[in-house]
């Protein structure tokens, strides 16, 4: 069998969610790998429309065990309260296990995110105020808790009174705010700790199992590749990273075990919160694609910032992840459109750049160079065979392929997740 990464090639949000749940239905385990509460997978499916922060997309299969592995910082209330809404729905969550040496995001993680966005004001980078950057810097910092801590009460309020003794001081003394209450938090989570126990276990131990056993696995990504720590808009990125190299970090594999790794991109671009993104359109043409495909996050609801499909970014995008193949998403928004531009290029004063810059700066300057495809004017969302497409659409993703010296696999015509063409697909578990 095979072990498969899914990832998103641009700023989070490209339908990742859609694609694993299509691929989860004949995986064995999948397993998350990085991120928190602050990315969000829609899937739509007979069971109705989900958005699932911390629990992997194949949950919707009855023979599909879940993970969420020691990548991901999960938020205890969040996970029980998505279990809760998934079990409401006739949905079983007895195949769902946590890695131990996973990083719990505690009370003052999310308030510390807060207050430090206030502090920035203008300069603020557009977090989801979930506590993400403070708990993977606690990570790094070495004072973390980990998921296994709750399951040795001791241990757990040893570390716990010394993280919150430094974290009350931060807050007292750097924002005037009052204290957290170290018996209020210690109670809280001793009760999460209670329901969650039968989840929490050696995860390593399981995928690896599973992997010289020669069941498939498939590693689900968070976010994009545009907002990781090292490659991405820095400052202006997320705090664990998005990339495939980072499927093996944050489920335990060895680099040589992934088999292939597919890179989720929409038609367009969109993103969430602050930072340079060059294709945006500010105009009536931005306004009606976040309008037509619903580009409000998941997670927060704020609108998405929409433009043009970035094909350096994109190119960039498919290099770091090495990826095999591409699924493109919500193609069928650009139903109706005369024509359809491309990013092949960014004007920077006199310099013609084709490849993505590293400083942020500079890429906030730069202008991009457009090429102009014909649309189509027909609406795809019943097509289900590549040929069937209209000859425009098939030459726009022709030209994406070029661009990205990557061929596209298979592309959604809608979000339900029979709307799903192939294109030059092999199925990876064959």
């Amino acid at each position: 069998m095979a072990v498969i990464a899914v990832v998103g090639g641009q700023w989070g949000d490209e339908g990742k969610g859609k694609v694993v749940d299509l691929l989860a239905e004949r995986a064995d385990m999948v397993v998350r790998f990085s991120g928190g509460d602050n990315a969000g997978h829609t899937v739509v499916n007979p069971y109705g429309e989900f958005t699932l922060h911390l629990i992997p997309s194949g949950i919707f299969y009855p023979r599909v065990t879940c993970i969420i592995g020691n990548g991901v910082a999960i938020n205890p209330a969040v996970l029980l309260t998505e279990m809760q809404e998934l079990q409401k729905h006739g949905i079983d969550t007895g195949r769902l296990f946590i890695s131990d040496r996973a990083h719990l995001i505690m009370p003052y993680h999310t308030l510390l995110d807060e207050l430090e966005e206030e502090r920035r004001s203008k300069g603020a980078i557009g977090t989801t105020r979930k506590g993400i950057g403070p708990v993977f810097a606690d990570k790094v910092a070495r004072v973390g808790i980990r998921a296994g801590d709750l399951l040795d009460k001791d241990m757990f309020r040893n570390r716990l009174r010394a993280a919150l003794e430094f974290k009350n001081t931060v807050l007292t003394k750097a924002y005037e705010v009052s204290p957290l209450s170290l018996e209020e938090i210690y109670d809280q989570y001793c009760r999460y700790g209670q329901q969650l126990a039968p989840l929490i276990r050696d995860t390593t131990s399981t995928v690896r199992e599973a992997v010289t056993t020669g069941h498939s696995v498939l590693l689900e990504g968070a976010q994009g590749a545009l907002l990781d720590p090292d490659f991405g808009t820095y400052p202006y990125v997320t705090s664990s990273s998005p990339l495939a190299g980072a499927g093996c970090i944050g489920a335990g594999l060895g680099p040589r075990e992934i088999d292939r790794v597919m890179g989720v991109f929409k038609a367009y671009n969109s993103r969430v919160g602050a930072g340079p993104m060059p294709t945006e359109l500010k105009d009536e043409v931005g306004n009606f694609i976040r309008e037509k495909a619903r580009e409000y996050g998941a997670t927060t609801g704020r609108p998405r910032r929409c433009g043009w499909f970035d094909a350096v970014a994109g190119r960039f995008s498919v290099q770091i992840n090495g990826l095999s193949d591409i699924a493109l998403t919500h193609l069928d928004i650009y139903d109706g459109f005369p024509s359809i531009k491309v990013c092949t290029a960014y004007r920077f004063n006199d310099e013609v750049l084709t490849s993505f810059p590293s400083d942020a700066a500079v890429l906030e300057e730069c202008q991009p160079v457009y090429e102009e495809l014909d649309g189509w004017q027909q609406s795809i969302g019943e097509t289900r065979e590549f040929d069937r497409l209209p000859t425009e659409a098939r030459d726009y993703m022709s030209r994406l392929e070029d661009l990205l010296s990557c061929p596209i696999g298979l592309v959604s015509v809608g979000p339900d997740r029979k709307q799903i063409v192939p294109v030059k697909w092999i199925s990876p578990w064959e």
